[in-house]
């Protein structure tokens, strides 16, 4: 559940068509049947007195940092138009399993998984979506890499995959990182100490850092939950 003073500690901007949050991990972006402030989008709408309020984009619960959420259908159209005219600009940061020596682009289309367990997880196929995402190395640590991420595409969970891809996936990936058992472990038991050796973190290390458009340009600091690798890699200068 959400505190309405932590909503307000994560506002970063507010005008009369955007709100702008700094949302951390493990918030739900989409309202549940919890109540209204069980889910980011419930509660900026009792928070800021809103009928309605439109999520052009969102992030996965795991995935920390900046969303616009927008106050109108007109404020919430123009921002759909403008991302899929490619007019928005995203830069995510994420911490990848091994070393990644040299910046790489992924180009490669994106579709359901048909191997796969959970119906969720998707992969790279012939026929998929396409997809393009650029992984740049920033700091190499005890075999991790903060990278920062630049898609130009927005196709779901596709940096996850992407990374996954290069044989890198992202440090707590429970779906991409490890088997589809260990995924529906946590479904069933939550975290247990070996998903802590397997994964390290108890989220995917993915946060948008980032977020441009005309006039609008916001920026956020790495997340505090990533100090927990600190013994693996420096990050106070990244």
């Amino acid at each position: 559940m959400i505190e309405p003073a932590e909503l307000r500690s994560w506002l970063l901007f507010e005008d009369r068509d955007l709100i702008v949050i700094d949302k951390p991990a493990h918030v739900l972006c989409h309202p549940s049947k919890f109540g209204p402030w069980s889910s980011l989008a419930g509660a900026c709408r009792e928070h800021f007195h809103l009928k309605k309020i439109h999520l052009p984009s969102r992030l996965d619960r795991e995935t920390s940092g900046i969303i616009v959420i927008a106050k109108s259908e007109r404020a919430g159209s123009l921002v759909q138009q403008a991302m899929a005219n490619r007019e928005i600009h995203k830069t995510y940061y994420a911490l990848l399993y091994g070393i990644l020596p040299e910046p790489i682009t992924v180009d490669q289309p994106i579709g359901p998984d048909p191997a796969a367990t959970v119906i969720a997880r998707r992969t790279v196929v012939p026929d998929g979506q396409p997809a393009v995402t650029t992984f740049e190395p920033l700091t190499l640590g005890d075999d991790i890499t903060l990278v920062r991420v630049l898609p130009q595409t927005g196709r779901r969970h596709q940096i996850r995959v992407h990374a996954r891809h290069i044989g890198h996936p992202i440090i707590g990936d429970k779906l991409y990182a490890a088997s589809d058992q260990l995924f529906l472990d946590f479904i069933a038991h939550t975290w247990t100490p070996e998903m802590e050796q397997t994964l390290w973190l108890t989220r995917q290390a993915l946060h948008c850092g980032e977020w441009r458009y005309a006039q609008y340009h916001f920026r956020t600091a790495l997340p505090q939950d990533w100090d927990a690798l600190a013994h693996r890699i420096d990050l106070r200068n990244a």
